[in-house]
């Protein structure tokens, strides 16, 4: 009984997305142009040096990298590749977390989102009265396109004023409210959320997101690791439904569980940060029952660097998950598999704040060497099928 891992690195991506002009984004590089920086030397804050990620690198990343954009990655493709490797193409409209992650999991997005556009305000006035209705308000702050960190730093101290709750959207397919655990409270927060999230999905709105923080203007504000997504159901079986449906154990560590709508899914594994997650993952590869998957996200890399534009912080996140996967490849039995690939791309050194379109680097540890080459997100999943000895997938073709 074989057993699979399929871990998301959120927003690593490697460029070359054929479709990339379309979103503006043509160029993108997440992993290549923080190769790049760290090089030059001006990714020195926290780290120093050529970015090094050698246990990725032994499994492909370099390779994936440039066979993903035609460009090399600065101290990647050092030696040749022990695991096998390739990149993988998205063809759901869309460059945000659901599509990334139903379409790895064998479902491609049918339909359009909807995006709330950048005018001030944002959002229309029936759902703007329906947020101030379920929260009990007269009126929401922000109502605008922002990145979260940046609008709770400037609305926070209003936000504890008026006990308004913080209300934003981005270029994804979103409608976040961030509020104080404790003067808002986070279970009134979470009601909230939830309450709101089917009005949002009726109007093809991928997500509503709980941003929960703490602090005061004095101090500082910082976010918790409370944060809930209440996502649209994926409109297709995922490999979650099919490895449970099979009597297969789903392990969802992070916020795969509400990426999924906690379909298919059959324990949490939730944590504050991506170290604790991490910790799960060890802890999975001692403990996880013989046949069953485990799905992770980390998203650290997205929203503590990504959004931000963090070079550094997001070379040192990198390197950082590296050393921890080499002591999770080191924990793996015989009959396992883990695949390391990410679901869109959120190149810091962009302009703006938003996810980029790129590819994504596919790395296999535990199936061999070689070359897997271009393939599709939906391979992802029939592969983790396949590798699982489940039925043959309704898309994609393994490429073990």
């Amino acid at each position: 009984m074989n057993r699979a891992f399929l871990i998301v690195l959120d927003s690593v991506g490697c460029g070359g997305a054929p479709d990339a002009a379309a979103y503006g984004d043509e160029g993108a590089n997440t992993l290549g142009h923080i190769a790049e920086e760290c090089a030059a030397g001006r990714a020195e804050r926290g780290r120093s040096g050529p970015l090094r990620m050698p246990h990725l690198d032994a499994l492909g990343l370099g390779a994936a990298i440039r066979l993903a954009s035609g460009a090399g990655a600065p101290g990647l493709a050092s030696v040749p590749p022990r695991g096998r490797w390739g990149a993988a193409t998205e063809v759901s409209r869309g460059k945000d977390t659901p599509s990334g992650h139903w379409e790895l999991s064998g479902v491609p997005v049918p339909w359009d989102w909807h995006y709330f556009p950048r005018a001030v305000p944002a959002f229309p006035p029936d759902l703007t009265a329906r947020i101030c209705a379920l929260a009990g308000t007269d009126g929401i702050l922000g109502n605008r396109h922002a990145a979260g960190i940046a609008i709770m730093h400037e609305l926070g101290a209003e936000h504890l004023r008026t006990g308004w709750p913080i209300c934003y959207t981005s270029a994804d397919s979103v409608l976040q409210i961030a509020a104080h655990e404790v003067a808002f409270g986070l279970d009134r927060l979470l009601a909230l959320c939830a309450a709101l999230a089917p009005v949002a999905h009726a109007m093809k709105v991928g997500r509503v997101i709980a941003r929960p923080f703490t602090g005061s203007a004095d101090a500082g504000f910082a976010r918790t690791g409370n944060r809930r997504d209440y996502a649209i159901a994926p409109p297709g079986e995922t490999i979650c439904d099919r490895a449970q449906g099979a009597g297969r154990v789903v392990h969802a560590v992070g916020k795969i569980g509400d990426i999924f709508s906690h379909r298919g899914i059959d324990r949490l594994h939730k944590g504050p940060d991506d170290a604790a997650l991490f910790g799960h993952l060890m802890q999975l590869a001692d403990t996880a029952e013989p046949g069953s998957l485990t799905f992770a996200n980390l998203v650290e890399f997205d929203s503590n660097f990504g959004h931000p534009r963090d070079v550094a912080g997001y070379a040192r996140a990198l390197e950082w998950f590296d050393g921890q996967a080499g002591a999770f490849l080191a924990r793996l039995k015989p009959g396992d598999m883990a695949i390391f690939t990410a679901d869109h791309g959120n190149d810091p050194t962009w302009h703006g704040t938003e996810h980029t379109r790129e590819r994504v680097p596919v790395l296999v540890a535990g199936r061999g060497a070689g070359e897997i080459g271009h393939c599709a997100f939906v391979d992802v999943g029939a592969s983790v099928g396949d590798h699982l000895g489940l039925s043959a997938a309704p898309k994609g073709r393994s490429f073990l």
